[in-house]
C-alpha cells in the first residue's frame, strides 16, 4: 500500500511563504507562481496575479485548459462567452476550455487575483508567462511598457502554449 501512495505522490508538499515565489512582469500584469505545471505532475497552475488599473489581457481562448479566477481585491470586469460579470473581492469565475474571455482592471486600485488553470499541460500558461514576460528582479517594479519586442515575445509564447488570442465581438 505505501509502495502504491508513493507511486501517486511523486511531488513534494509545496510551500511558498508570501512574497517569495518566482514573479514575471508584462503588460498591464504582475504574475507570481505558486505551483508550477512541474510541480503538480501537470495537474494544475496556480498563480497570484496583479492587475493594475486600465490593465487585463485580451480576448483569447484556451482550447486545452480550465481558467479560474477568485478576486481577492479590487475589481474586474470580466467577459467571458459574450457575458459581462462585474467581480469584487470573494468572487469567483470559472471559464471552460474553449471560451473566449477577457477581463480588466476598470477601477481605480489594483486587482489582485487567485487564478487556477487545469490541466496545466505539457504547453500551458505557466509556460507562457516564463516565455512572453520578464523576470522580476524588483517586486515592487510597475509593469513594462508594451514594446515590439514585448508583443513578438507574446505572441511567439502564445503560439506554444494553449494561449490564442481573437478578435473582439
Amino acid at each position: 500500500m505505501k509502495e502504491i501512495a508513493t507511486m501517486l505522490n511523486q511531488n513534494p508538499v509545496q510551500c511558498v511563504p508570501a512574497g517569495t515565489g518566482p514573479m514575471y512582469l508584462g503588460p498591464g500584469a504582475k504574475v507570481t507562481f505558486l505551483v508550477t505545471g512541474a510541480q503538480s505532475s501537470g495537474a494544475c497552475f496556480i498563480f497570484e496575479g496583479i492587475t493594475p488599473p486600465g490593465g487585463g489581457p485580451p480576448p483569447h481562448i484556451h482550447r486545452y485548459q480550465e481558467e479560474s479566477f477568485y478576486l481577492l481585491e479590487g475589481t474586474l470586469t470580466i467577459q467571458a462567452a459574450g457575458r459581462t460579470y462585474q467581480a469584487s473581492p470573494g468572487d469567483f469565475v470559472h471559464i471552460p476550455r474553449g471560451t473566449v474571455h477577457s477581463f480588466r482592471n476598470d477601477g481605480k486600485v489594483d486587482a489582485k487575483l487567485l487564478t487556477t488553470v487545469s490541466p496545466a499541460g505539457p504547453a500551458g500558461l505557466d509556460k507562457f508567462f516564463a516565455e512572453a514576460f520578464y523576470p522580476a528582479t524588483d517586486r515592487t517594479a510597475a509593469p513594462p511598457i508594451v514594446s515590439e519586442e514585448l508583443v513578438g515575445r507574446i505572441m511567439a509564447a502564445a503560439a506554444k502554449n494553449d494561449l490564442e488570442f481573437v478578435r473582439a465581438a
